[in-house]
């Protein structure tokens, strides 16, 4: 009797850890799409960040990164994260900068999304290494750029095609996957 009780103990704890490991992995995907809605809300509203007021907000992810950033983009307004590396004087765009905790971490970002993340995971000609999402005023739009390839113009409008959407896919220590989707349209979805 005692042992079967120990055996039904035992999965019942297994299956728990996994179902918690799931539960802060879907809370993570949620907590990083709301980071990139705070920087679009930061983007379309009149927020300074250094006594200075004409520039977008945006989000700055990378895949050899446990970290993703919110930046405001002042030194060079061209839509991507400029910041030298950690210890290098300097001017910076960071305003905040979020650490993946429990080994979580970003595995694949894709540009365009595609059609699911499985399709995302598959397709290597999705993938990129880099990924920076931009808000400007007076529009709600993300301007999207994959590895560097987007600039803005002075009127502060995206140059150079920008991307349709973005996925970021997100992975735990038990391989368990989430992804979030970001349009160019600024709606951003958890899936």
């Amino acid at each position: 009797m005692t042992a079967i009780l120990v055996i039904v103990t035992s999965l019942v704890l297994i299956n728990n850890n996994r179902f918690g490991g799931t539960v802060l992995l879907q809370n993570l995907a949620y907590d990083m799409a709301l980071s990139v809605r705070q920087a679009q809300v930061y983007g379309i509203s009149v927020l300074s960040f250094g006594g200075e007021f004409d520039f977008g907000y945006g989000m700055h992810f990378n895949t050899n990164s446990q970290t993703y950033v919110l930046f405001a983009d002042v030194l060079v307004q061209n839509g991507l994260y400029d910041c030298p590396s950690p210890g290098v004087q300097g001017s910076c765009e960071r305003v905040e900068s979020t650490d993946l905790q429990r080994n979580y971490r970003v595995v694949k970002l894709c540009v365009p999304a595609g059609a699911s993340m499985d399709a995302c995971m598959s397709n290597t000609d999705l993938w990129a290494s880099k990924l920076d999402i931009l808000f400007k005023r007076p529009e709600p739009d993300a301007c999207i750029s994959a590895d560097d390839s987007i600039k803005i113009d002075a009127d502060g409008k995206c140059t150079l095609d920008p991307e349709e959407s973005a996925r970021i896919v997100l992975e735990s220590p038990r391989g368990d996957r989430r992804s979030f989707l970001v349009e160019a349209t600024g709606q951003i979805s958890v899936e």
